[in-house]
């Protein structure tokens, strides 16, 4: 393999160094290398943690993917709520990775796209046709699929400037007096385990709005609206205010952990990328959701 050569510019961490300069690469992948003593700091190997400064030289084998990814297209039938020539709205099931990667065996969303009779986006990248936006393998619901760059470039600037609305439904372990708060705590890679995100000072600034909508046997039902949109938003910000998701096997505390995830993306407003006309699709949450009568589209829109 090739050596990758790269100069700090700044004062950073060398794992935020490392994501920025190898967007291609994972973050899970960079971190790796570092522990394995193959990232080196003017000629030493330092761990990811390690404190950079402006001209320091960093050095790496050149990361190459374990295994090509999984294109090949898939006979999974699709709950589709809203299509066009431009865009179509998907109700992703449990159990159903958005996009292929490297550490995934089974067909994800995009294998099922593939599989039909018509052009996706190519904006996102090659493994990723189509894919505007992401939702985790066990969450449930809504996801925007864009089929021209034109209208993959459009609708995700309506993501990136806010303009499109995201709702969700969660039932989480324990309770809340308030009718509704706003949790607003920056959230970063977790310093002590990769696989996770966490509430961090130094973190990407992340706001979430928050609706009690009831009580259910096990928790309470909560309406999410998501003001930014990072990785494991809703189940970090939940877990920090004493809520987390039940289901949540990589958040929750044992006990909370166990059955299905209960987190469903369960409204979806934005403008059509072509005509400027309103799109606003529900989506009810699936039957195994605890406070499924609770979570109806107006207690959901209307926050």
């Amino acid at each position: 393999m090739d050596a990758v050569v790269l100069f700090a510019e700044r004062p950073e961490r060398l794992d935020r160094f490392l994501a920025q300069a190898l967007p291609q690469h994972s973050r899970t992948k960079l971190a790796r290398l570092a522990a394995e003593g193959l990232v080196l700091v003017d000629g030493k190997p330092q761990r990811s943690s390690f404190a950079l400064m402006p001209g320091m030289r960093v050095e790496l084998e050149d990361p190459q993917e374990a295994s090509p990814h999984d294109l090949q297209p898939a006979e999974i039938p699709l709950d589709v709520l809203y299509e066009d020539d431009d865009l179509l709205i998907v109700n992703k099931p449990r159990g159903l990775a958005t996009h292929p990667a490297a550490s995934l065996h089974a067909p994800s969303l995009v294998n099922a796209l593939l599989a039909r009779s018509h052009p996706l986006s190519q904006a996102a990248g090659a493994f990723r046709p189509g894919i505007v936006h992401r939702l985790d393998k066990e969450t449930t619901g809504l996801i925007v699929v864009a089929k021209n760059d034109f209208s993959h470039v459009r609708l995700a600037k309506q993501i990136e400037r806010k303009e499109a609305e995201r709702r969700y439904v969660a039932v989480a372990a324990g309770d809340t007096e308030r009718e509704r708060f706003i949790v607003d705590a920056p959230i970063a890679r977790d310093r002590r385990n990769r696989l996770r995100m966490a509430v961090d000072p130094d973190g990407k600034p992340a706001v979430t709005h928050v609706k009690r909508l009831g009580r259910v046997e096990r928790g309470v039902v909560l309406a999410i609206r998501l003001e930014t949109g990072r990785t494991h938003q809703i189940r970090v910000h939940l877990r920090a205010v004493g809520l987390p998701v039940l289901g949540d096997s990589l958040y929750a505390p044992k006990g909370v952990a166990e059955g299905p995830l209960q987190l469903h993306a369960c409204y979806l407003a934005l403008r059509h990328p072509r005509t400027e006309e309103p799109i606003a699709v529900f989506s009810p949450p699936p039957d195994d959701f605890l406070g499924r009568d609770l979570a109806t589209r107006t207690a959901v829109a209307e926050f």
